[in-house]
């Protein structure tokens, strides 16, 4: 009896937790997304190497963030209608490349070559590595999406430490070493992409046709629509706090406690890390509390904490940033499984929606910001950011889980 076999006749593993699984994909996905942060992390050193202008600078971040981000949801709606499991293996080729060209440019239009091929690569890895992280979740969906995404978020972490250990004494030719990265990324989804093959051959067809046409009852309702724009809107309002955090507030620290930028970057380094094992934690408490709840809490906890950043003093600045980052991103994993429950059937395209859209308008948020930096003052805007935790409040609007279970029943 083949394997396949063996699983069509145990469909009950299908409601089993693929932990094996999920840590694979989690890890891919730490290797993917440390790939990418390669890429502003090697921005000192392009200036310097090539000469390249801060225009230059945000055309390339714009190339990046422009293709991942609008990709996503267009890959998710292609393989929603047709699986391809080995697309993750291929879209980590594309960024082997890429990474290969990155190390070796020798011109401006070759870097944005090269980091096009990695925002194609990134756009096929997110939409279908959600969907792995799904279908292995059995009974929790909450904790399978955070132990993936907590795997991007630790990647994304590692930028300040990528560039002092490795760009910094390598200079761009560093970048060379992310190619055994992505190849072992590539051997690693080989691995998941059998495994998906296997998965979706053992699929029940009688349930999958079932979860279509509740899909296509439910999915089109005026009720559904209206609370998939607001989940989309409190991601986006997460998103444009996170990125004014990201990308100023180092200059902040800077100018208002007269901190060296390593120093500042430590700041930093501790947001997205405490963000990162927020993720992980908030997925399992959603699994338990709900996940309308957590999403409510983690905006709605976090406004008083983002507030008083700018006002105190650099010590407790510390604090309420590792407690923000925390409480803020426990919602990161949780609103991408609310987003695929409220639309089933549309794994994909709503792991493009929620994750990619939301990069992507993370990247236009920070163009605002900065013009808003601009236009009235780094220290008002950084004051001004920390208030857009309090539209958390408008979760009050969203469908509870338990009118979530009764559309998908």
């Amino acid at each position: 009896m083949t394997q396949s076999a063996a699983v069509k006749i145990n469909p009950q593993k299908q409601n089993e937790t693929a932990y094996k699984i999920l840590f694979i994909i989690g890890l891919t996905h730490l290797l993917n997304d440390s790939i990418q942060s390669v890429i502003p992390a090697m921005f000192p050193i392009l200036e310097k190497s090539m000469g390249l202008s801060f225009t230059q600078l945000g055309m390339i971040a714009f190339s990046l963030n422009i293709v991942s981000s609008i990709l996503q949801p267009v890959i998710g709606m292609a393989t929603d209608k047709k699986p391809m499991p080995y697309a993750l293996p291929l879209g980590l080729t594309f960024t082997l490349f890429g990474v290969l060209g990155l190390a070796f440019a020798s011109s401006f239009e070759f870097v944005i070559l090269s980091v096009l091929f990695i925002g194609l690569g990134s756009a096929v890895f997110h939409p279908e590595g959600s969907r792995v992280a799904y279908m292995a979740a059995g009974q929790r969906r909450g904790l399978a999406q955070s132990i993936y995404q907590v795997g991007g978020n630790s990647g994304q972490a590692l930028a300040p430490l990528i560039t002092a250990v490795i760009l910094v004494p390598l200079g761009q030719i560093g970048a060379a070493w992310f190619t055994l990265v992505a190849a072992l990324a590539v051997v690693l989804l080989i691995y998941i992409a059998s495994w998906y093959t296997k998965r979706l051959n053992a699929e029940n067809i009688a349930a999958r046709s079932n979860a279509s046409s509740n899909h296509a009852r439910n999915g089109l309702s005026k009720s559904v629509k209206t609370a998939l724009v607001l989940i989309l809107f409190l991601i986006f309002a997460r998103s444009w706090y996170i990125s004014g955090m990201t990308n100023f507030y180092a200059f902040y620290a800077i100018e208002k406690y007269g901190l060296s930028i390593k120093e500042a970057q430590i700041f930093l380094f501790a947001f997205l890390v405490s963000g990162a094992f927020g993720t992980f934690f908030g997925g399992p408490l959603a699994d338990r509390f709900g996940k309308k709840n957590i999403i409510f809490l983690s905006m709605v906890a976090t406004a008083p904490l983002s507030a008083l950043i700018p006002f105190v003093p650099p010590a407790a600045a510390f604090i309420l940033l590792l407690a923000g980052g925390f409480i803020l991103m426990s919602s990161f994993s949780v609103t991408v499984v609310y987003a695929q429950e409220l639309v089933p059937g549309k794994i994909g395209t709503m792991a493009g929606l929620t994750v990619g859209l939301a990069f992507g308008m993370g990247a236009i948020g920070s163009v605002g910001l900065g013009y808003i930096a601009d236009l009235i003052g780094l220290q008002a805007m950084i004051i001004s950011v920390g208030f857009l935790p309090l539209l958390g409040i408008l979760t009050l609007f969203l469908p509870s889980d338990s009118i979530l279970a009764k559309w998908n029943a």
